[in-house]
């Protein structure tokens, strides 16, 4: 992450991580099952096991929207490596329209019209010398 973090705030995260991959596991949804299947053979209440239930499942749902957080954070640090690559090879490329480099950045209609403009007047074929 690009800010800093306190050392509770790591091991929240961290706790997080390992929790979330131990519920991702599908044995743990069976285990889940067949607590549920005991908690009624055995004749306990339904209200404190419908309330932890419901703890599990707002716990859960928050590590998993965390997790993905870290995720989309470094899937966004990929994606404008790759625009600025993409943007290098466009301006170094006689052939290509520089216009092209930073067009997300623009809005959708601009995009589209930018399309259609390389649709009407295509760019010019180079014959390249064989050799």
């Amino acid at each position: 992450m690009a800010r800093e973090q306190g050392r509770i705030a790591q091991f929240g995260c961290w706790v997080s991580s390992k929790v979330a991959e131990l519920a991702a596991h599908p044995y743990a949804q069976i285990g889940v099952i067949l607590l549920c299947v005991a908690w009624f053979a055995v004749g306990w209440s339904e209200n404190a096991l419908t309330a932890a239930l419901s703890i599990m499942a707002i716990t859960l749902t928050q590590m998993v929207l965390n997790s993905q957080y870290a995720r989309e954070a470094e899937a966004s640090r990929r994606d404008i490596a790759l625009h600025a690559k993409l943007d290098e090879l466009i301006i170094a490329s006689k052939e290509a329209r520089n216009e092209i480099a930073g067009v997300e950045e623009l809005e959708v209609e601009e995009i589209e019209a930018l399309k259609e403009a390389a649709v009407v007047t295509p760019l010019p074929r180079v014959r390249r010398a064989k050799g």
